[in-house]
């Protein structure tokens, strides 16, 4: 794709030598995984902050508040779903990730851990897309509400005129990139909408936690953030070919892959470059 660096080829190996480059990945690996379960601790153990302004959701079970979502359970998940009230269709990524919603839904609530994805477009819309799609989790409607753009996954037009403050930082997504990068247009067309409408609402993942009647708002992440939840990910960051190749020469199965994986390169690069500009500020090479 453009813009997009491709792969060198591979290098071709004897079985000792592979096996002693997977043995140093694996070293990597190992680090890799401790560095996630230290991360997974500090991430349970953020500070709550109380939720008091009465949000309403429409859901099958009517009208009901934020606190009603946990149905029975302590604590409760929110996937942020790009889907505005002037969208004809979800977002291609949300849609990918919501792939594999379905199923967990019992196992979480098994778990005491209630789930719900919300999204800005009227219930009704949001209930036929479920429908055509042929979802089953509960997926509730904060239209009218002020919920999506309380935390940060929601924008007015006057505040994108401003730049939008999205995952903790003002500017610097793909999303608000100048020109419009064509994958992010292409998603636009495919939720039938132009740009600006297209990127004023986001993706994320919220935790709460319902306790002695009063709800806490615990964790919310972002953009890149959403990978650990993105099993189509990880399973194409195991294969080396580039995950946008076109099978057997032929077009991509969707514009999901390509743009998406348009959006990460550009992650990757933007983190490679704060790092060198850190190295150097510490007297450092780059």
């Amino acid at each position: 794709m453009d813009g997009i660096e491709k792969k060198a080829s591979p290098r071709i190996a004897s079985r000792q030598e592979w096996l002693a480059a997977r043995r140093e990945l694996l070293r990597a690996e190992k680090e890799l995984t401790r560095q996630s379960d230290e991360v997974a601790r500090r991430r349970q153990a953020m500070p709550w902050v109380r939720v008091d302004k009465d949000y309403r959701f429409e859901t099958e079970d009517g009208n009901v508040a934020l606190k009603d979502l946990f149905k029975g359970r302590s604590q409760l998940l929110v996937y942020h779903f790009m889907f505005g009230p002037d969208y004809k269709a979800g977002c291609p990524s949300c849609s990918a990730i919501a792939d594999g919603f379905n199923g967990i839904v019992v196992h979480l609530v098994n778990h005491d851990v209630g789930f719900q994805v919300v999204s800005r477009a009227p219930f009704a819309k949001l209930q036929a897309y479920k429908r055509r799609m042929g979802r089953t989790f509960p997926w509730a409607s904060s239209f009218g509400s002020d919920f999506n753009f309380d935390f940060n996954i929601s924008f007015t037009e006057e505040q994108q005129r401003a730049g939008i403050e999205y995952n903790y930082e003002r500017g610097g997504h793909a999303m608000d990139m100048t020109p419009v990068p064509p994958p992010v247009a292409q998603f636009a067309a495919s939720c039938g909408t132009d740009v600006a409408t297209w990127t004023r609402d986001r993706a994320g993942l919220s935790t709460f936690v319902l306790e002695d009647g009063a709800v806490y708002h615990t964790y919310s992440a972002y953009s890149r953030g959403l990978d650990g939840v993105w099993g189509m990910y990880q399973w194409l960051d195991r294969p080396q070919r580039d995950a946008t190749r076109p099978a057997h020469g032929g077009a991509a199965t969707t514009s999901t892959t390509s743009a998406e994986c348009f959006c990460r390169e550009v992650s990757r690069r933007r983190a490679s470059e704060r790092a060198s500009q850190q190295r150097f500020m510490n007297g450092g090479t780059t």
